[in-house]
């Protein structure tokens, strides 16, 4: 199994032309109307290089009046779906043609897209490296109107390997610009899954359900909301640029543009916190928090636990964990109840929605880190930011804090997903660092109040806060 760090992909050795494919595609199409683009983009993919043995195209038809119907000019193996009950949109649509295919890689492709002959082979090669990629097709966006292609010309100017000679005028996308900056993701952060978008990405099967599919939930978006999905699954994001496909006509939000960015800041905020343009710096908690903390029951839990809640990091939620009582019944003795202490914490907490009761945390992997602190540590008001922010500065799936209450540790969610599917550790797959002294010690070290250093009244010294800005995309 090859073993990749962070999202460097360049130790992976890619198949070439000159071995056999073994890996079977589900061509996974949703569609909705415009019965033209699809006979295009089902024309484009019965030329493709990719063994038609091994390739299955399946069309969701989302609904549309009169019924979609296949053209004759398709893959061999090609069919039209029903989408499964209790939904509809793209993501639905989606996760009901995986639902109804059985290829070892799910390739999703859009309905008005003009694939190139090596479209589907190049995206497969880099899969029959590694099985936790998600590879992203290029595409550039055409002034198309109905009428402007036929079919039979697509298919013999795809087989001739000719396509890109069908439009010589085309918009780029803007992923193209992170890709471009960041090595083509290789050196990108933690935010390398901003750059899938839809349109034309593949999975191995096992990588989409580990990631739990689409979210049908969200109608504008989804795409987003995928990439982020299979982050935290332990994905590695690879741009190919030799799976090229024309985009036949506009971007879908060119319309109606900001309409279509204010529907789909909330949606994406509520269950992306990283994606920090989407979700506002207000004090507010979201549907997926940024950071779960751990604080077990002792000696300062209730200290620890409201220094935490009134951090600078207000987009968290807390775990107290221990031995949790069991509801009293009947009349009793409150005072001289065994676990006294234990309810009185309970009470205190009662109205916190950020606060919950376990006797073990029970990881959430949608959460991207999860950190440990002791119950005797005293955290100041930037400390949760600041370990948020050095992790992320220095690139670290694992950090490790070494305090005289106790060690405190920070967990990144990706990290651990991907070492678990390789059977590695963190270091291997993220990296990981233990420190003791420093900025990090000093956030967790008590102070006078209204000491600029540090203290729970006061804050990070300036270039501390910079650097914590810095690691929070800020």
């Amino acid at each position: 199994m090859n073993v990749l760090r962070r999202n460097d992909y360049g130790p992976l050795t890619r198949p070439g032309e000159d071995r056999p494919p073994s890996l079977s595609v589900s061509v996974v199409i949703p569609a909705h109307g415009h019965q033209d683009k699809l006979d295009i983009t089902l024309a484009s993919l019965a030329a493709q290089t990719y063994p038609s043995t091994l390739l299955e195209v399946v069309v969701v038809d989302d609904g549309t009046e009169p019924a979609l119907r296949l053209p004759e000019i398709r893959p061999e193996t090609t069919r039209i779906v029903a989408p499964l009950d209790g939904g509809w949109a793209s993501a639905h649509a989606t996760n009901s043609g995986v639902a109804q295919s059985d290829g070892d890689v799910v390739l999703r492709l859009d309905a008005d897209m003009l694939a190139f002959d090596d479209h589907v082979a190049s995206q497969l090669r880099w899969h029959h490296a590694a099985d936790y990629l998600a590879v992203l097709g290029h595409k550039r966006f055409v002034d198309y109107r109905t009428g402007d292609l036929d079919p039979v010309d697509v298919f013999e100017a795809v087989r001739a390997g000719k396509a890109a000679s069908l439009y010589d005028r085309a918009e780029p996308q803007w992923v193209e610009q992170i890709i471009e900056a960041t090595g083509g993701l290789r050196d990108a952060d933690h935010r390398a899954f901003r750059v899938l978008v839809g349109a034309s990405f593949s999975v191995h099967r096992g990588m989409y359900e580990a990631a739990g599919g689409m979210d049908a939930d969200v109608v504008l978006g989804s795409d987003t909301v995928f990439g982020y999905r299979l982050h935290q699954a332990g994905a590695l994001f690879v741009p190919d640029d030799d799976s090229s496909a024309w985009h036949l006509g506009p971007r879908q939000i060119a319309s109606r543009g900001d309409l279509a960015k204010a529907y789909r800041r909330p949606q994406i905020a509520n269950r992306v916190p990283e994606v920090d343009l989407k979700r506002p710096r207000a004090n507010r908690s979201w549907d997926t928090p940024l950071a779960d903390v751990v604080v077990p029951t002792g000696d300062g839990t209730e200290s620890c636990v409201d220094a935490i809640l009134t951090g600078t990091v207000h987009d968290l939620r807390v775990t107290v964990t221990g031995e949790q009582p069991e509801p009293l019944t009947g009349r009793h003795a409150p005072l001289d109840d065994p676990a006294f202490a234990a309810r009185l914490l309970m009470e205190t907490y009662r109205g916190e929605a950020r606060v919950r009761f376990a006797a073990k945390e029970e990881p959430d992997t949608r959460v991207p880190y999860r950190i440990e602190i002791p119950a005797a540590a005293e955290p100041g008001p930037d400390a949760v930011a600041a370990l948020i922010a050095y992790a992320n500065e220095h690139r670290l799936g694992r950090l490790e804090l070494a305090l005289p209450q106790g060690t405190v540790t920070l967990e990144r969610t990706a990290a651990a997903a991907r070492a678990a599917h390789l059977g590695t550790s963190i270091e291997a797959v993220w990296g990981t660092e233990r420190v003791a002294t420093g900025p990090l010690a000093d956030a967790f070290a008590p102070s006078a109040p209204g000491d600029a250093a540090g203290g729970r009244d006061g804050g990070l010294g300036g270039s501390l806060r910079r650097a914590v800005l810095r690691g929070l995309g800020r």
